[in-house]
């Protein structure tokens, strides 16, 4: 593997966190710096060891960085390629871990200097936890990293990009950006803000209290509320940047709701049953694809038992 010599983090987050984790972890034996728009996260990411520097700005970070990884919402990107330009090193690779690409590819590639690759890329890995404190180094095991290349980038510098993900645990694929965002928008975008609603359906709903919806809450919801604690910041520059794809799926997914509300009033239990059926293969498949597990309460202790 052609190892990066000097990796620049740029957001000290979830993401980056686990990313240097990782890199440790793979015995990886780069020079890792960052920039963290607050004192606060800067000073901690420097505590924990996730970087050997830290700089007040962007620009400082990445001088001399053969890899520039952007960890910051979708919606800063623009704006921090624009800071950055100027002080990449001639033959480095940019990247990125937004959840969206068509909107960075257009944010960030106009930005760049011709002597730079640019190589978008989503880790489809994370939690609805965020700062420095949160990352982990397998937090990318067995997860998929799709890589949406642009034009600016060697089959070389893609590959080594790859190389560098693989290290860390992950499984790479390559997509179309456009198709990318179709992609999370069904498996991510649309599943978030079902979340969004369903708990804020429960905290509008005034029959039921707040009281009975925190301490009542069975696997469905609970796993509902985790979703929806994720980073605001985050998926409202998600929801922003994917407008088109986020909306097409918000479409089929009303039909389909439309579907399951009709057999439930007319009491077509075949409906339903073949419904479901076709629904829990999928969850099947997640599973035997190792992207889940099938621990009972997925893994959860029983606080009954408590702690040994």
């Amino acid at each position: 593997m052609n190892e990066y010599k000097h990796v620049a983090l740029i957001g000290l987050g979830l993401i980056a966190g686990s990313i240097s984790l990782a890199m440790r972890r793979a015995g990886m034996g780069a020079r890792i710096t960052g920039h963290a728009r607050t004192a606060r996260t800067r000073a901690k990411a420097l505590e924990m060891g996730l970087v050997d520097a830290v700089f007040d700005s962007a620009a400082e970070a990445v001088k001399g960085a053969d890899l520039v990884i952007l960890a910051v919402p979708v919606g800063a990107m623009s704006a921090v390629a624009a800071e950055i330009a100027p002080h990449l090193a001639a033959g480095a690779t940019i990247s990125d871990v937004g959840s969206v690409k068509g909107a960075v590819v257009a944010a960030v590639g106009p930005h760049l200097p011709d002597n730079v690759a640019f190589v978008p890329a989503h880790p489809m890995a994370g939690t609805e936890q965020s700062g420095p404190e949160s990352g982990f180094a397998s937090l990318f095991d067995h997860r998929w990293v799709l890589l949406t290349p642009t034009g600016s980038a060697s089959d070389a510098e893609v590959q080594r990009l790859s190389d560098f993900w693989a290290a860390l645990g992950a499984l790479v694929e390559y997509m179309e950006p456009d198709h990318h965002d179709l992609v999370a928008g069904v498996i991510s975008h649309a599943p978030h803000l079902i979340a969004y609603t369903m708990v804020g359906v429960a905290d509008d709903l005034t029959k039921v209290t707040k009281t009975e919806v925190v301490n009542y809450s069975a696997a469905g919801f609970r796993d509902f509320t985790r979703i929806a604690a994720s980073d605001p910041t985050m998926w409202r520059d998600v929801f922003l940047h994917n407008k088109d794809a986020t909306l097409e799926v918000l479409g089929r997914f009303t039909e389909e709701l439309f579907a399951l509300q009709r057999a439930i009033r007319m009491g077509d239990g075949d409906f339903l049953h073949d419904y479901f059926s076709r629904t829990r293969d999928i969850r099947r498949s997640i599973i035997d694809a190792g992207q889940d597990t099938d621990a009972p309460d997925f893994g959860r202790v029983n606080p009954q038992e408590g702690d040994t």
